[in-house]
């Protein structure tokens, strides 16, 4: 099952954080009212198919569920569900789109639905529901609109984002107030080096800056038209290597961040060894779990700056021969009812405005895990994909080696990015 339980830098493809492990079992999913009415003009009936990713068989019960209301709803439509495994499936999609058997329904990220959508694989769904931006959250619908292609792609299903978890102890023992953690990226360094004069072993920070420290500093990373990377021609970008390099060098983080075997501020956090780490609204019974010592001593506040968004959709693939059913069971399973049912028993959070009003995410029964439930629904308000999706794997892999260097002192800032934007746009122009 994939997971959003990153380093902050890491790129983050899909988002049922955590949840392989819970075994569950659901039933009876309302068929409710589809969030738009999806479908256009045409009639909803035949058949087609629905392919999920790594969802069965852990989620059978629940997908079977949404089908065969959607079949209830629409009597002369049929649905077949079939499930991807985790591993490849970028790959596989795009080989079922170039020999045409897309299915008709598809669970897409927005990174994976772009290239199909520059080359018109996927339908634009916008044109066909006119309800879309006054039932899912801005953020989320935004993922599925792409620099250089006109339209929306995809039908946002669950989400997530990360909250700022912080050690209570190691503040208290290091002269932090741990009532005033940081809110920003630069009182994240202040009080990083109050830290390190306190407790000269111990460290708040854990990683080195990326794409979206980029965008939070306001450096444009892409060009209008989503054909050329553009950080390295900004100041402020050399500014912020700069900035890590330096408290790199004073020893406000570990050594380890710039080696081949750095575990990530998740791991570090969890041993004890970092006061700071980012992760998912659920990600605090985890730290509890590998190290007890935790429990009772983890703070938590919104993400620095502005929250990252991690976003799930169904697209609709052009060619298929009922696009109004495809469209249909697109917005029927991405309705607010249907996506809560999921989101009440899975970690993850609906994509539809309505559901942030639900108490089970909008309410703080004392806890810590309640209060960063409510936070991570908060956040979903304004939180927005740090990272472009034009940027895959290959082209962040790359930024992060020319970063390191730089913060090694083998290169200047301004080098390292210029090397990085080189690659990363020969990368992007060869698709």
């Amino acid at each position: 099952m994939r997971s959003t339980h990153r380093t902050t830098s890491g790129r983050v493809a899909a988002i049922l954080a955590g949840a392989a492990a819970t075994a569950l079992v659901l039933t009876g999913c309302s068929s409710g009212s589809t969030a738009g009415t999806g479908g256009g003009d045409g009639e909803i009936s035949g058949s087609i198919t629905l392919q999920t990713w790594a969802l069965t068989p852990t989620y059978t019960d629940y997908l079977n569920g949404v089908v065969k209301a959607f079949e209830k709803k629409h009597p002369d439509a049929k649905v077949k569900l079939v499930d991807q495994p985790g591993d490849g499936y970028a790959d596989k999609v795009l080989s079922q789109a170039s020999s045409n058997s897309l299915p008709d329904v598809v669970n897409l990220p927005p990174d994976i639905a772009l290239p199909l959508a520059k080359r018109g694989f996927l339908q634009d769904v916008s044109k066909d529901d006119s309800t879309l931006s006054s039932t899912y959250v801005e953020g989320a619908l935004a993922a599925y609109d792409y620099k250089g292609v006109d339209g929306t792609f995809g039908y946002p299903w669950y989400l997530n984002t990360d909250i700022d978890y912080w050690n209570k102890t190691m503040f208290t023992k290091c002269g932090l107030d741990p009532a005033s953690p940081p809110k920003t990226t630069d009182e994240l360094f202040s009080q990083a080096e109050t830290m390190h004069q306190k407790c000269p072993d111990d460290y708040l920070m854990s990683r080195k800056p990326g794409l979206s420290d980029f965008s939070l500093a306001g450096v444009k990373i892409l060009n209008a038209d989503g054909t050329k990377f553009t950080f390295a021609n900004s100041s402020k970008a050399a500014d912020l290597i700069t900035k890590y390099a330096k408290a790199y060098k004073e020893g406000l983080m570990p050594s380890s961040v710039l080696n081949t075997d750095y575990l990530g501020n998740s791991t570090l956090f969890t041993q004890g060894k970092v006061a700071w780490t980012t992760g998912g609204a659920t990600a605090i019974s985890d730290f509890e779990k590998n190290n007890p010592s935790l429990k009772g001593n983890i703070i938590v506040s919104p993400a620095l700056d502005n929250p990252p968004l991690y976003v799930q959709g169904l697209s609709v693939s052009a060619k298929s021969k009922h696009i109004a059913t495809a469209e249909a069971l697109a917005a029927f399973m991405t309705n607010a009812e249907n996506q809560e049912a999921f989101a009440h028993l899975v970690n993850i959070f609906p994509s539809t405005k309505s559901s942030q009003s639900d108490p089970f995410f909008s309410k703080d029964d004392g806890t810590v895990q309640a209060k960063a439930r409510v936070l991570a629904n908060e956040a979903l308000k304004t939180a927005k994909n740090l990272n472009p999706v034009e940027a895959n794997s290959a082209m962040t892999d790359f930024l992060d080696q020319q970063i390191a260097l730089a913060m090694k002192g083998g290169v200047s800032p301004e080098k390292a990015l210029q090397t990085a934007q080189d690659k990363m746009n020969t990368l992007l122009a060869n698709g």
